[in-house]
């Protein structure tokens, strides 16, 4: 009796507009997938590319992770569903779980994505790929969406061209600030941003699906360095998720921060604070550093952020559409 009245309370609190697998106030998973009726956006992971617990980490924020891990923290990415098909932005480490808790929500009898947008060639956002090779799933072109320069970069080194060989995957070159449409109701459109872009350029996406506007950029330099406004991007769309790898500066005292030049979560509220309160509910913070203390929910830095209008992407988080 007590499981069956904890789980109509569970599914009543899923069935708004915004909803989520995990809760807010504690960030425990819980053993239960909703169904997605219609077309949705699934948040499918918000760590930064090496994921917590991180490597080598000997901090505290990583101490406990090893012996006991959080099912919830995957590394960023964004999940599409509409139709009967379902769409990746990222092709990240963590993507057999993603892939599955995806497949699950829509209630796919595919195993396999119907797409995957790629925004860089840095670890977190692209490596994934490798799943889709004969070691792995021995996929059947996957159609993995580029920009020039990444599809380049794919095509002519390995193991990224044995996948391409093999038709594993099929590159689809993307061009910026042209769409591409999904279907008559669904459309998504690249744009460069300024980024470390050792091995391909960067690029955000905006997501027009179903009378919805979404802009994703889970990877940018400071946002003075952009020609253009992220506040009137903000202004134009419906959900904005945005690059918070670090809180502030004060978290890394290992590396020159002058080479991972994100911009702060401290920053982005001072540049939005003059926002309204409707826009600032917008804004969804992702793409943490394992150092990053709004990943605890208990934290001042997670308090403050919530109090100051703006939210957190959380693992599992549904936006219907």
């Amino acid at each position: 009796m007590r499981f069956a009245i904890m789980l109509l309370i569970l599914c009543t609190a899923i069935s708004c507009k915004e909803k989520s697998v995990v809760e807010e106030s504690t960030a425990e998973f819980i053993p239960y997938t909703p169904k997605i009726e219609g077309p949705a956006l699934v948040v499918l992971g918000t760590l930064q590319d090496a994921g917590s617990p991180h490597i080598a980490c000997k901090k505290e924020c990583c101490k406990n992770l090893f012996d006991t891990p959080d099912a919830t923290r995957k590394v960023v990415s964004l999940g599409l569903v509409f139709d009967g098909k379902t769409y990746l932005f990222e092709a990240t480490p963590d993507i057999s779980t993603q892939v599955k808790l995806l497949q699950r929500m829509a209630s796919s009898e595919k195993e396999l994505p119907d797409g995957i947008f790629l925004t860089h060639a840095h670890i977190g956002h692209y490596t994934g790929l490798m799943y889709f090779g004969r070691e792995a799933t021995n996929a059947d072109k996957i159609p993995v969406y580029t920009m020039p320069r990444m599809k380049e970069y794919l095509e002519t080194n390995g193991p990224w061209s044995q996948l391409v060989d093999l038709q594993n995957i099929t590159l689809r070159e993307l061009s910026h600030r042209e769409k591409v449409e999904l279907s008559s109701q669904v459309e998504v459109v690249p744009f460069l941003v300024p980024h470390r872009d050792e091995y391909s350029e960067t690029v955000g996406y905006i997501i027009e699906a179903f009378g919805n506007k979404i802009v994703f950029i889970p990877d940018i330099d400071k946002w003075e360095k952009w020609e253009r406004s992220i506040v009137e991007i903000i202004e134009e769309v419906d959900y904005a998720f945005l690059d918070a790898t670090f809180y502030s500066g004060e978290e890394i005292n290992t590396r020159d921060i002058s080479e991972i030049p994100h911009p702060f979560i401290i920053e982005s509220i001072a540049l939005f604070d003059s926002l309204p309160a409707s826009e600032k509910k917008k804004i969804h913070f992702i793409h943490f550093n394992h150092t990053n203390p709004v990943l605890d929910t208990s934290t001042t830095a997670s308090k403050k952020v919530i109090e100051k209008g703006y939210r957190l992407a959380r693992y599992g988080q549904i936006i219907n559409l």
